[in-house]
């Protein structure tokens, strides 16, 4: 295992580096989505493909998170 002091002293793009590795080692193929997991991923790409989706600015998105705390 690796030793979480040695983590914590990591700076915070090390630390993002180490994430994304660790991401990229697991294999997404042993990774299962339930059936509503599945259905709602199928029905956001349709509405996706057919220009539904509404998307947002994400330093709009942020605002909008702060003003809820």
């Amino acid at each position: 295992m690796t030793n979480l002091a040695a983590i914590e002293k990591l700076s915070d793009p090390e630390k993002i580096l180490l994430v994304e590795k660790i991401w990229d080692s697991i294999n997404k193929a042993n990774i299962e989505l339930t059936s509503t997991q599945k259905s709602e991923l199928d029905k956001r790409l349709k509405a996706d493909k057919a220009g539904e989706m509404k998307y947002e600015n994400w330093e709009v998105v942020k605002k909008r998170i702060r003003r809820k705390r």
